[in-house]
């Protein structure tokens, strides 16, 4: 059930501020007009025990220097935002892609491979770009490359993490998790429709994971995107956070709307020192 209010209502009521077990949050999308387009915010109100936190592949280390060091800033802030999400009763779904089996003795790990199997139409491989579904992506935006905002490129283009940052906590409720089905099993096991997304990066696995935002759209879920706690993996040298928010203003154009952390924690929402 959506509720629609005024930005007067809004700012009067609170953002993050639920009641009887409600949450208001505040989301943004892009709207196609005859003019070209337009910004739409609404207030949605969500039960927290519908909704669930994706924290996608925000791991230990990056090839590229500047995407870890991003990662490094960004984690104890996203880290404080989930203890707000799991107090709430939001269910905590940590997803380091290629790094699940780290955590194969912990409860959080058990409890995603634990949910029974539910079949689904959804292909749950990684969901590419396609012009067919979506408007156009400037092609440096689109695919990965490195983020430094220097003339040289990082490289060389290897795996370097094992693990997700440890700045971020993984409790006992939690579920550890890296696979489509086995997060669509656990997200029908509790009755979960409501689905945040963040992590990094947003031009590549936000989207395109087989727990991403494409992903979720075709299965029906009520996606968004937490847009200041993310990053996006493009080579634009000097333009980089520029680059983000075009990256952001495609998927709220396209696919779902976006909050920021300020819907979870009523407080400031994150920046980058340098943004």
């Amino acid at each position: 059930m959506n509720a629609r209010f005024s930005i007067g209502l809004l700012i009067a009521l609170g953002i993050g501020q639920a009641g009887a077990g409600d949450w208001s949050v505040k989301t943004r999308k892009a709207v196609k007009t005859e003019d070209g387009e337009k910004v739409v915010e609404s207030v949605d109100t969500w039960k927290p025990r519908e909704t669930a936190v994706i924290i996608c592949d925000m791991w230990n280390n990056h090839h590229c220097t500047a995407a870890a060091r991003r990662v490094v800033e960004l984690a104890p802030y996203l880290n404080q935002v989930v203890q707000a999400a799991r107090k709430r009763g939001v269910l905590i779904i940590h997803a380091p892609s290629g790094c699940a089996n780290y955590y194969q003795d912990t409860p959080a790990r058990k409890r995603m491979q634990q949910a029974p199997f539910v079949k689904s139409d959804v292909s749950f491989g990684y969901h590419f770009y396609d012009p067919k579904l979506e408007g156009p992506l400037a092609d440096h935006l689109e695919k990965a490359g490195c983020s430094c905002d220097t003339p040289k490129i990082c490289g060389p283009d290897v795996r370097v993490w094992t693990h997700q940052n440890e700045a971020i906590e993984i409790k006992d409720e939690d579920a550890v998790g890296d696979k489509g089905q086995e997060i669509f099993n656990l997200l029908e096991q509790r009755k979960i429709e409501n689905v945040i997304l963040m992590g990094v990066h947003a031009n590549r696995c936000i989207v395109a994971r087989p727990f991403g935002v494409r992903a979720m759209v075709k299965l029906k879920k009520n996606v968004v995107v937490c847009r200041d706690l993310t990053d996006s993996y493009h080579r634009d040298p000097g333009k980089h956070f520029a680059g983000l928010a075009k990256i952001i203003r495609h998927i709220e154009t396209w696919w779902c709307p976006t909050i920021t952390s300020e819907s979870i924690t009523g407080k400031k929402p994150f920046k980058f020192a340098k943004e």
